[in-house]
């Protein structure tokens, strides 16, 4: 009976990150974690270059199309102003894990590109976070693992806007 008390033990000590996140849920308690300052700062120039290397890597691999990447009427320069809004000279998102949730939630839900929307959202979630020095944990560890952003990619996709606030927090939440 004692080892498998220590099993038990030995994993809420693991998950207990992501049982504290699902009680805030359920109980509309969850809250946006103070977080680190953003050392780099993504503009559009910068971005849709990354998107065009991003694209080329793709081509070799995975085939992406013509549309890969075609910005619709200016709409991916939006959702990256949108990064750096201010109210009263103060920034709104501050800290890297809001803006690379915003990043990740606003180029899926907003669409601004023909073809590829999830896949450069995730790219540049990704690739945000490596240039803050924020992608790994202290051990190696992805702070995101690739079946994470798979299912925040597809959970970001299919929910209502009405959430965005939610997901952000979860987003954000997960990062710290």
């Amino acid at each position: 009976m004692k080892n498998n008390e220590q099993e038990i033990l030995n994993l809420l000590n693991d998950y207990s990150k992501t049982l504290e996140i699902l009680w805030r849920y359920d109980h509309d308690k969850l809250i946006m974690p103070k977080g680190k300052k953003s050392g780099f700062s993504l503009d559009y120039n910068y971005a849709s270059e990354v998107i065009r290397k991003l694209k080329i890597g793709l081509d070799k691999k995975l085939g992406a199309g013509d549309l890969f990447g075609q910005e619709i009427s200016r709409k991916f320069e939006s959702v990256i102003r949108n990064l750096h809004q201010t109210f009263g000279k103060k920034e709104l998102y501050k800290t890297t894990e809001e803006k690379a949730a915003h990043l990740l939630y606003l180029i899926i839900k907003d669409h601004p590109f023909a073809d590829g929307n999830k896949r450069i959202a995730a790219f540049l979630f990704v690739y945000f976070l490596y240039k803050n020095k924020y992608l790994y944990k202290k051990n190696g560890e992805k702070k995101i693992n690739d079946n994470t952003l798979i299912a925040l990619v597809l959970l970001i996709a299919v929910s209502h806007s009405e959430e965005k606030d939610t997901m952000i927090k979860i987003i954000a939440s997960l990062l710290k």
